[in-house]
């Protein structure tokens, strides 16, 4: 589960969060939609630690920058920044030992099995496609088979293999319980997957809505969403 209550992040005077609360349940995968800059990038950053911030979140019950949370936290950037000097292999290898995992081996094979890096597995990062780099976050980031995962603009530079891969793996991993939260701009990448939507602009969260709420409505979430982002 994730908790977000009253996050807030300024950039000297611009305020690029401003007050977001919301919940994601176990088992759900949540959507943060917006055009660029709506502030989505920066709320997965600050829930991944990695940006100071005003408020509090909450990954399974830990504070977000706490050693427990990071544990079963998995984060998957907007631009892979894979280690140059280190080969596929190594990367998984890199993973396994920081979270000290054990029998590790067979699933970091199925992952790059998955998404066809089997025959890059000696290939140093920096010798990768972008959208190969990619795949390498992916792998590193499930590896170690997180509660919570974040992905910023997971399907950018994927092919059509590694997306339906990986939207295989969002649908196993909402079976098992997994928390999941995907930052986009582009609804119809995400259609198929989502439990529940956040559309942000100007660094609010502006409508939220279920699948649910939606399926009984009748309402389009495209309109929705361009009648929020396009407002004058």
């Amino acid at each position: 589960m994730l908790n977000v209550s009253h996050l807030t992040k300024k950039y000297h005077r611009f305020v690029a969060d401003d007050n977001l609360t919301f919940m994601v349940n176990d088992g759900e995968t949540a959507v943060l939609a917006g055009p660029n800059g709506a502030g989505k990038s920066t709320a997965i950053k600050c829930i991944a630690g990695l940006l100071r911030f005003e408020g509090e979140i909450e990954i399974c019950g830990f504070k977000n920058k706490s050693i427990e949370a990071k544990q079963i936290l998995g984060y998957v950037p907007e631009i892979p920044a894979p280690f140059e000097l280190l080969t596929v292999w190594e990367h998984m290898e890199f993973i396994a030992r920081a979270y000290k995992l054990e029998n590790w081996e067979d699933r970091a094979k199925e992952l790059m099995h998955r998404l066809e890096l089997e025959d890059k597995i000696d290939k140093l990062g920096k010798e990768l496609s972008k959208g190969m780099q990619q795949k390498i976050s992916i792998c590193c980031a499930l590896l170690t088979e997180p509660k919570v995962v974040l992905f910023d603009e997971p399907l950018v530079g994927l092919d059509p293999h590694a997306i339906k891969e990986l939207k295989l793996m969002l649908n196993e991993m909402k079976a098992k319980g997994t928390t999941v939260i995907i930052s986009t701009h582009m609804l119809e990448s995400v259609e198929d997957v989502w439990d529940r939507v956040f559309i942000m602009m100007n660094g609010r969260i502006e409508a939220e809505r279920t699948r649910k709420q939606v399926e009984e409505s009748g309402e389009n979430l495209e309109e929705l969403f361009f009648n929020i982002t396009e407002k004058k």
